[in-house]
């Protein structure tokens, strides 16, 4: 497997491996913004965009939830009551 500065290439990665290394970074994102290094940052933040890149470009028409379009939450928004 050829290697990338910072791990497998993604697009070697299988679907099941792509998606559990993006749930790593996903975990370890606050952490690492509030206590990593610059180049800590500057790597997690590369690692996370080519890992999600190839997500994307293997699931193109990907069916976002309800909820978590900018429609969903201007509903959501409307439906709350005043100050609450």
């Amino acid at each position: 497997m050829a290697e990338h500065p910072t791990g497998v290439a993604p697009e070697l990665l299988d679907d099941r491996t792509l998606l559990r290394e993006l749930e790593a970074l996903h975990r370890t994102r606050h952490d690492t913004l509030l206590f990593g290094s610059a180049e800590a940052l500057r790597t997690h933040s590369a690692r996370m965009a080519a890992l999600e890149g190839e997500y994307l470009r293997r699931h193109p028409t990907r069916n976002p939830l309800a909820g978590r379009t900018r429609q969903g939450a201007r509903a959501r928004t409307a439906a709350r009551p005043v100050g609450a």
